[in-house]
This record gives structure tokens, sequence and C-alpha cells, in this order.
């Protein structure tokens, strides 16, 4: 028999750049099944899942400026990005056996469900993964913040953020030598520090909401399903905090 697993309910934020992989662009099959098999680990722990895909894999709508596109116009082609990220995690799950549902902020009647917020709790309850794609459907938005209010609007017990550094750090690890890695800190002192570890605004909606959030490194496997069943991995953002 698995083991229980703290959470009941959980939101799963995928950056495009996790589903590349160590390539420069597009998605990295090999990557996104190990994904896949996780999610599925987790999901037959009896944990209800959910997804929230980004598109910086093909396309940032941040690029606007140096494309010559108005950002209005290059948030929504990133919104588009996304689904082809959601339809390949979809049809990855799928073929290990997990029914999914795609949910689009954007319709789009062809691919994918309208959001329906009693809709994707009631697919939840009925053990299929749901994977959230186009963002808020709203340009100005970045998929992060549509994570925190996709997490707020199915009453998620957690917001998990699998990035590819291992937590949230004093400074840029990548660049400063002896950054320290926080343990466990709060929403308030990650927004008066400017951590970019999310945008302000998710920050701040998760906040407001009290909604946790688990920073955590997806290159190593496993780490899914650790950060569910509550492994001291990563860094834990809540209202309380504890420093580092």
């Amino acid at each position: 028999m698995a083991d229980p697993a703290p959470y009941k309910r959980v939101l799963l934020k995928l950056s495009g750049e996790a589903l590349q992989g160590a390539d420069q662009f597009g998605l990295n099959p090999e990557v996104i099944s190990g994904i896949a098999t996780e999610i599925r680990e987790v999901h037959e722990l009896g944990v209800q899942v959910a997804i929230v895909a980004g598109g910086g894999n093909f396309f940032r709508g941040a690029r606007a400026g140096e494309l010559g596109i108005d950002r209005a116009s290059a948030d929504y082609m990133g919104m588009l990005a996304t689904m082809i990220n959601g339809v390949a995690l979809q049809n990855a799950l799928e073929k290990k056996g997990v029914h999914c549902r795609l949910i689009s902020a954007l319709a789009v009647q062809e691919v994918a469900e309208p959001f329906i917020p009693r809709r994707a709790v009631r697919h939840l309850e009925k053990g299929r993964v749901v994977i959230f794609v186009a963002g808020t459907g709203n340009p100005f938005f970045t998929t992060d913040t549509a994570a925190a209010l996709r997490a707020i609007e199915i009453k998620a017990e957690v917001l998990l953020k699998a990035t590819k550094v291992e937590g949230v750090y004093t400074a840029d690890p990548k660049k400063v030598r002896d950054a320290r890695r926080f343990e466990r800190i709060s929403h308030a002192d990650v927004l008066a520090k400017e951590l970019k570890v999310m945008d302000s605004t998710a920050i701040s909606l998760s906040k407001d909401n009290g909604l946790r959030i688990k920073i955590f490194d997806i290159t190593r496997r496993g780490n899914i399903l650790r950060a569910v069943r509550g492994e001291e991995i990563g860094t834990l953002i809540d209202l309380k905090g504890e420093g580092t």
C-alpha cells in the first residue's frame, strides 16, 4: 500500500523550460515522459492533481519589445504556447493510464474545455488530472499568477512550483557563490527582499489567501512525489516563514 500524502489536492506549476529539458527550444520527449510518470505516482497515492503549464519553451510575452509586437498580442501568443504544452502533457499522461482533462482560459473548443471552477473541481473529485492552459486568459499576467489564481479557485492545499533550482535563495546561486537557500520563508519576506522566485502579483495573491507555495528542483527524479509527501526539500513559502 502506498504511503499516504499530507496533501489531498495540489496544483503543480510546470514552466515551459522544465518541459524542454536541456534542449534550447520546444519539448523534450524523455523529460515529458519522466514528469508524467512522477505525476502518475502522485495520482496513485489518491492525491488530486491539477497542473498549470507555462509556455516559455516556445514563446514569452516579455519578448514583445525585441520583436516589435505590442505586449498584449505577445501575451496571447504565449497563451497559445501553453496549449501546445498542455496537449503534450495530456497525451503523455494518458499513455500512462491517467485520465486527464485539458481546460483553457481561452475558447478553443476543439482542443480543450472552457474553465468553469465547479466543473474543474468535479473532474478532480472523479480522479482525473486537470491541466489548465492559456494562463488567466488575460494579457499582462504571468502563468505564475495563473497558477496562484487557479490553486485558490480549486481550493488546493499547496502550490508546487517546479523549477530548475533547489528553492529560494538569498541571491542568484549561479552568480553569488555564498548564496543561501531558505528552507522556509514568508510571502511578506519574499516581497520585501524582492526575491525573484515568482512575480509579485502571484506572491501577493497567495499571501492574501493563505496559499502555501513549495519551490523545488524538477530536474531531480522523484522530487514531485517528495514535495507532495511533505518532505523537506526546496523552500516552503507560507504566512509564517522561518528565515534561512
